[in-house]
Formats: structure tokens, sequence, C-alpha cells
């Protein structure tokens, strides 16, 4: 048996493709289902211990991106498309897998290009509310499409859809609070923030925690993903906004969080700040309440859909970058932290939201759309 996973170059894409490889593994093996082989086609690896990890073969196929506005770019990646158009198709027709599961983005489309030419079932997962582009075109000949947000399904065919929920890696499914704060060097008697900005951080986030910090540490404590790329600008200013200030000891800036620090974090986090992209989905499965800060010019305006969408649910505050200032921001994480009572109902509304099984129900599916088309 052999599936394919495709997606853009970003976590949001990759991530959810390893949390339904991980349940393919566990599946075929539960069912004692031999050899099975998976790959993963896009533009670059994103990270190649995790594909290592899991077993995945990685096929490279160049990738250009489908701009709505005019770019220089827009030259180079007409013949990145053109090129990867033809090797997908090739890389695609000598691998023949039985199924390809597309996460969308523009990486994607060689491969599920290739596989409407070939004919090889097609199996769409969405991770907005305001489905992309490619995933819309995608859906009108895949064989099944799931999406994680109810909204999704009045741009995408009814009768072959399905509300899964966003797959989530399993070492990260759940908190971890023991020796935790030990891990992170922190006091146990103080509440925990914990801000994230998405793989490659925010920068306008990180911007206004720096802002924050005095005040913050005063009363709380902060752990703080930054994005690998700015974690010496963030820590260079920090030490100068808390400079002679022993609260210092309180904040923890970290470029990146692995699984293990993921887990520890989300264990002890009182509220998390956060993007509005699939950081969703895994803080709702930790049950943790949060401050949403969208993305103002993301794709389709997809970030601010998918933060107000959250919000309906009662498990989120949403604050739009336009009005996002320290005060507001402050403001707003007291109003939560002095209310156990809040802090209670965003915890219930937040697991209410999330779906563990999303990632184990799209692996059953892809298998019995694979072993049907190994019949054929």
């Amino acid at each position: 048996m052999k599936i394919l996973l495709t997606g853009g170059g970003t976590g949001g894409h990759f991530y959810p493709l390893i949390a339904i490889a991980e349940k393919l593994i566990e599946q075929t093996d539960k069912q004692k289902i031999v050899d099975l082989k998976l790959y993963y086609m896009s533009d670059k690896p994103y990270d190649k211990r995790m594909l290592t990890e899991n077993g995945i073969n990685f096929v490279q196929v160049p990738a250009g991106k489908m701009r709505l506005y005019f770019s220089l770019k827009n030259i180079s990646d007409f013949f990145k498309t053109l090129s990867g158009m033809f090797i997908g198709f090739f890389s695609m027709f000598f691998i023949y897998p039985d199924v390809v599961i597309s996460k969308g983005g523009y990486a994607a489309f060689p491969a599920v290009f290739a596989a409407k030419l070939l004919r090889i079932p097609v199996i769409v997962h969405e991770s907005d509310s305001f489905p992309g582009r490619l995933n819309v075109w995608t859906a009108k000949f895949a064989k099944k499409v799931a999406i994680s947000w109810p909204e999704a399904i009045e741009y995408l065919p009814k009768e072959k859809t399905a509300l899964t929920g966003q797959p989530i890696r399993k070492n990260i499914l759940h908190g971890d609070s023991e020796g935790a704060y030990e891990f992170f060097k922190l006091e146990s008697t103080l509440p925990v923030i914990l801000v994230v900005g998405g793989s490659s951080g925010a920068e306008i986030i990180n911007n206004i925690m720096i802002e924050v910090l005095p005040d913050l540490l005063s009363k709380y404590q902060i752990i703080h993903q930054t994005g690998i790329n700015n974690i010496d600008d963030v820590l260079g200013r920090s030490k100068l906004v808390m400079e002679n200030n022993a609260n210092i000891a309180r904040y923890v800036a970290l470029p990146y969080l692995n699984n293990l620090a993921t887990r520890k974090a989300a264990g002890i986090a009182n509220i998390i700040i956060s993007r509005a992209g699939s950081a969703i989905f895994e803080i709702s499965s930790w049950g943790i309440p949060s401050i949403i800060i969208p993305i103002t010019k993301s794709n389709g305006d997809h970030q601010r859909k998918n933060a107000y969408n959250y919000a309906r649910t009662g498990a989120c505050e949403v604050i739009d970058e336009a009005n996002l200032t320290p005060h507001l921001l402050i403001s707003e994480i007291d109003k939560m932290m002095n209310s156990k009572e809040k802090l209670d109902k965003m915890k219930e509304s937040a697991l209410a939201f999330a779906n563990p099984l999303a990632a184990e129900k799209i692996a059953e599916e892809a298998i019995i759309i694979a072993l049907s088309h190994e019949e054929q």
C-alpha cells in the first residue's frame, strides 16, 4: 500500500500530515496490512527529522506560488509551476500511490494535478473556515473532503465533505504539567502566559510583548516562542526593557518549542496568546483559554474568520491587529486572570470544540480508499 502526502510549505500544512501519517502507521499495523509506504511530495522537506522518524520518503518537486496580485516573482514562479507539473506527473507515475492526501497550499499543486491526470483518488483536508483556492479546486474531483471548521462546508461539495476536526500529532495532543515549572525554571505559585506566533514567529506579537513585559512580569510568568529568526532581537530588547528588574527571571524566551517543551508549556499555561492558524486546534485540545490575534492580511482573510468563529464558541477573546495596544492586551489578560469563573467556562468551551480523533478518522478513510484502489 502506497500513500502520498502533500501540502504547502508551512507548519500548518506539514504537521497535520505528520499526525495523519502516525495514525496510518498505527492503523495498518493494527489491521496487519504489510508493506505500507509513505511519501511526502513538496518543494521542501520542511522538517527532515520528522519525515525520517515516521519512515516517510521525501519527493522533491518544484512549485511556484499563484499570486492574485502583480509581482515580478510571478514570472519565475510560473516556470517553477510548469516544471513542477512535469516532474510531479512523472514522479507520481513511477510511485503510483493508492491515495493522495492533500493539505493544499501552492506546493501541493503538482501532486494533485498529477493525481487528477492519473486518476489516483485524492483526500483533501482544509484547516481554515475559508478554504484556500487549491483545495476548492481539488475538492471538485477529490474522493473525500475533510474540514476542521463547519463554516468551510459552504464553499465545498457537501455530498463528500465531512467535519473531522484538525489532525494533531500524538506527542502534543495533551499537555504535561509534571516537572514543567522546573523544566522552564519558573515558580509554581504564579500564573503562566504562553505566547506563540506560529512556526516562524510573529513580529507584531513579539513587539507588543516586549512593551508589556514590565507590567505583566510583576504578576505573571511568560513563556514566549519567538520564532527562530527573531530570538536574538527579542532577547536583546527584553534585557534592555527589564534592566535591573529582578522579574526578568519570570520570562522565558525560546526560538522554537519542540514536542517536549510544547507539552510542558501546555501543562502549566493559564492563558495562551496566539495567531489564528492551526495553533487554535492545539490550544483547544489542551483546553486552555486564549487571546487570538489574527493576521490582518492573510489569504482570503482566513485568520480573522478563524478567530471570530472560534470566539463564538466562547473559548477565546480576539484582538485585531489594528486595535492591538499594550493597554488593551494587559487589560484583557488581567480581566481573564482575575475571573476563575470566566477561565473555567473558556476551558470547557475549548475542550468542547476539540476533536482529538481527527487524524484517526482521516487515516481510516484513506486506508479504505487505498484498499479499494489496490483491487482495481
